[in-house]
């Protein structure tokens, strides 16, 4: 079974410091891939910076001026945000934000995250560091993936076969059907053997059996990996997953998702 994947909506520019190009690279890349929609999710993240102050962030807060279409592509805004809680919590929602980047005093005194997101089309939620979570059980962090798919700004649940944290499949994922999140299928995760294929298998095959929607992601880096989804297509047409499951499997499947989810409203620029 083939599958047309027009859209990678997990990717990353210079600003996440360990990747390597710039949006408008990035963009010319999914041009040339054909793809017809682009989501750009740097990390929102402790592994960024020592110091955890808006001006660092302001990357984010000034991405409206990025055009909606761009060389025949639509680019959407998001962040990767860091899982840092058995709460559900997200980076930043323990940090006031009491200034802007020219050091004012905001009128309303706002958290990190509520300021760097409050724009963004989308939050990919994922776990990058799972010593908080270290000796906890199943349920445990079945309840935390649960609190933070009811996060109302988190659209995509990130690479959860590659966390290390083992959870309930059919309580997550029935979560996530219910309030139309989506669960990622990552690219990234699928190109070294080992532990994180077969739990990515599992999770893909559990999501065609419960009818919930996926991302297939590249998670890339740099430009080239734009796009790119090959061991994820492998693994799909092994276990015959739909094609209407994939959600970014082109513009108007990937904006009907995030309108479903009441995430945001994506407005043309």
């Amino acid at each position: 079974m083939g599958y047309r994947i027009l859209g990678d909506v997990h990717t990353h520019t210079l600003y996440s410091r360990h990747a390597y190009s710039t949006i408008q690279e990035n963009v010319q890349a999914a041009a040339h891939a054909g793809l017809e929609i682009l989501g750009s999710t740097d990390h929102l993240s402790c592994m960024l910076f020592p110091e955890q102050h808006v001006r660092n962030f302001q990357y984010f807060i000034n991405m409206g001026i990025w055009p909606r279409e761009w060389q025949g592509v639509t680019l959407l805004h998001g962040c990767e945000a860091d899982v840092e809680g058995l709460d559900g919590s997200l980076f930043g929602q323990d940090i006031a934000c009491t200034e802007d980047i020219t050091g004012r005093a905001l009128r309303r005194e706002r958290t990190l995250f509520e300021r760097v997101t409050s724009a963004a089309d989308y939050v990919i939620a994922s776990v990058h560091n799972a010593e908080f979570a270290s000796g906890c059980d199943v349920a445990r962090i079945t309840d935390m993936y649960v609190a933070v798919l009811e996060q109302p700004r988190v659209l995509i649940l990130g690479h959860t076969g590659r966390s290390g944290l083992p959870y309930d499949l059919d309580t997550v994922l029935t979560c996530a059907k219910k309030r139309h999140k989506l669960i990622e299928i990552n690219e990234h995760s699928l190109q070294s053997a080992g532990p994180h294929q077969d739990m990515c298998r599992r999770i893909a095959e559990r999501c065609a059996e419960l009818g919930v929607g996926i991302t297939v992601s590249s998670d890339a880096h740099i430009a080239p990996q734009i796009g790119r989804f090959d061991a994820a297509e492998r693994m799909l047409a092994e276990i015959h997953f739909p094609q209407e499951l994939i959600m970014n499997r082109g513009r108007e499947a990937f904006m009907q998702a995030i309108e479903a989810s009441g995430v945001s409203n994506v407005e043309p620029r």
